[in-house]
């Protein structure tokens, strides 16, 4: 098959009540059809750093001045605590809050949700919990397919709160970025959290990859560090909630030269379907997977990976479909896997199918890959599966 890149973009939903108007608007190009289901989130870890002995450091602030001391510490809350801290103001995706309180990230090629769970302590001067706050912070992070800024999103919801010293307690915080990336604009002032009361941070955060060249890309991870304030015992440890690894480029080929962020640690899946336009062509990949057990199948993390360089991909090609094979009348050559990846047949040693099938499918099919290469950013040696349905 045969695939030009092109470029579309989507919009940027948060969950903050406030407008996200620093997120530049997308531009969309007509990208003609490919098939992609609502995105399956894949997990990622996110450590959320807590100073060591926090509680026990609050302990003793609060015997050496007679009175109290606070610390957080993460937890694990149970369901009925979670349900308690749930607001309809903050919306967040579904499929984030499906996984409930796990403490990690789930992504998926343009969005990121966690949920976390943590307690707020408060130590009189005998070194005795007396008093506290079970809470989550929510982190929902979000790009663009055609910006080098996006955006990171903390809030931090009361679930319960029991005994003395919580009373007048407030929230704060601010944001940094690590490696290539910095924050641009946002903020995290002093809130009061309550069960009416949310505090929240919102961050804009921009690539510092060179746009103005070709070929470029750059990770970077947003961190939003909070802590808690109270006249009577002062301030907790910072707590850090770290994304995970968001990058942006100015990689992909095709006609677009606009850089675009994504999220790297989720491998997209495109879709072809038996009943769909492409029959044939999803027979055949089909038959490629199961029967000669090539790689690329949903479900399996043998993946194929893009290949852009055009010799390479044109050797790929001749291999498994030499121009001398001759074409019936209305058929053309199919060879799995695509000349595309560096799973093609010359690039991989030979392995591979190939079968004459219906020539429009085959034309249309491969527009379909490459629409869903650029839909997703997939650049050089990107992986990515593919998935045939019934």
């Amino acid at each position: 098959m045969d695939e030009d890149a092109a470029q579309e973009s989507e919009d940027l939903p948060g969950f903050e009540p406030e407008d996200a108007e620093d997120v530049p608007d997308s531009e969309s190009e007509d990208l003609g059809s490919f098939e992609a289901d609502i995105p399956k989130p894949s997990e990622q870890p996110a450590p959320v750093a807590a100073a060591a002995n926090a509680c026990d450091d609050a302990a003793q602030q609060a015997l050496a001045d007679g009175q109290y001391g606070a610390c957080v510490e993460p937890a694990e809350l149970s369901a009925d605590t979670v349900s308690a801290a749930r607001d309809e103001i903050w919306k967040w995706p579904d499929w984030c809050d499906d996984h409930g309180v796990v403490n990690t990230w789930y992504i998926t090629r343009t969005n990121g949700c966690g949920i976390f769970g943590y307690t707020l302590k408060v130590r009189d001067s005998r070194g005795r919990t007396v008093g506290g706050i079970d809470y989550l912070a929510v982190g929902y992070e979000f790009s663009a397919r055609d910006s080098k800024r996006w955006a990171y999103q903390v809030v931090l919801l009361e679930a319960r709160r029991w005994g003395q010293g919580t009373s007048g307690t407030k929230a704060q915080g601010k944001a940094k970025c690590k490696l290539k990336c910095k924050v641009a604009n946002g903020s995290f002032p002093s809130q009061t959290i309550s069960a009416s009361k949310e505090p929240y941070g919102q961050f804009f955060i921009d690539s510092t990859i060179d746009t103005t060249r070709r070929g470029k890309q750059g990770r970077g991870r947003g961190v939003i560090t909070w802590k808690f304030t109270n006249p009577q015992w002062g301030s907790t440890n910072p707590l850090d909630l770290s994304t995970s690894d968001v990058r942006c480029d100015t990689a992909l080929p095709g006609r677009s030269r606009k850089p675009g962020c994504i999220n790297p640690g989720y491998i997209p899946e495109m879709v072809y379907a038996k009943s769909g336009p492409y029959p044939e062509l999803a027979e055949h990949i089909q038959y490629a997977q199961n029967e000669k057990n090539l790689p690329g199948k949903h479900g399996t993390t043998r993946y194929l990976e893009r290949l852009t360089n055009t010799a390479k991909r044109n050797e790929n090609r001749e291999m498994a479909c030499p121009s001398s094979l001759p074409r019936p009348e209305g058929k053309s050559c199919d060879e799995y896997p695509f000349a595309s990846t560096w799973q093609g047949a010359a690039t991989s040693g030979g392995n591979l199918s190939r079968r004459m099938i219906n020539a429009q499918q085959n034309s249309q099919g491969g527009n379909a890959l490459n629409n869903f290469y650029t839909y997703n950013r997939i650049i050089e040696k990107d992986r990515f599966l593919m998935w045939i349905k019934p």
